[in-house]
């Protein structure tokens, strides 16, 4: 896999100012460091900063990287939201949304409910509250690509840019395609059919997730949160012997 940065290129000094250190991420699940290398974005994951007051705030977000204009790399942040912001769509655009279909629509609109500015695909995260966009022209070039690679008719070129999945046989094996502003092209393809799709959507955490420095637990409401190993305590010294035991066993 080509990645977009190099490893040595991950901006610890700006991550570390929001409490994400070097060892928390290096900690993060071998897949999850390469997304991010690829330019996806991170999980939901805590950060806090000191305010000028001298206050902590603490908060939830993703971060993705991003290359300077001066071939430098910075960071962007994607903070969870409490609720969507929804305004711009009308009814059915909300409906469909919410039911996690991405849809055609615009930045903005005025007063009378009319569109306006820029045409996007857009599409709700579903982990930040975000709801993402990616103007028309992106994702409608890289169906053109689909649809030449895999000789789509135009039904089902249709079919992907009503944010439907489709499913294709291609030497003798079925592929999933439909769109996911999440993954880095915007298009994802699953082999299988819509129901692996979906499922690869979304990454599954176990509760307790080792690392070398430490551990990434997930509670019960999906909030990941990190642990130093010298913080562990007895039921996740436990929790690691046994999943030692389980990995001599295979």
């Amino acid at each position: 896999m080509i990645y977009n940065f190099d490893e040595n290129e991950m901006p610890y000094g700006i991550l570390e100012r929001f409490g994400l250190t070097q060892e928390m991420i290096e900690d993060l699940p071998t897949d999850i460091l390469q997304n991010i290398l690829n330019g996806r974005h991170s999980p939901v994951l805590p950060v806090h900063i000191i305010a000028d007051d001298g206050e902590e705030v603490k908060a939830r977000t993703r971060f993705c990287l991003v290359r300077t204009p001066e071939s430098n790399v910075d960071v962007l942040f994607f903070p969870k939201l409490d609720e969507y912001d929804l305004k711009v769509f009308n009814e059915q655009q909300k409906q469909n949304l919410l039911a996690g279909k991405p849809i055609i629509g615009h930045l903005e609109s005025n007063e009378t409910g009319h569109e306006l500015g820029t045409k996007c695909f857009f599409q709700l995260d579903q982990d930040s509250k975000q709801v993402l966009s990616v103007p028309t022209p992106v994702i409608g070039r890289n169906i053109q690509y689909l649809t030449d690679r895999y000789h789509l008719t135009s039904t089902e070129m249709q079919k992907l840019q009503n944010g439907e999945i489709l499913s294709i046989i291609e030497d003798d094996d079925e592929i999933s395609i439909g769109i996911d502003l999440n993954s880095n092209t915007g298009i994802r393809l699953s082999a299988g059919n819509e129901q692996v799709w979906r499922r690869e959507a979304k990454r599954e955490w176990d509760k307790y997730n080792f690392g070398i420095f430490g551990c990434w637990t997930m509670d019960e409401n999906g909030n990941l949160d990190y642990i130093h190993e010298e913080d562990y305590s007895e039921e996740i010294w436990n929790e690691q012997k046994k999943q030692g035991m389980r990995m001599m066993q295979r």
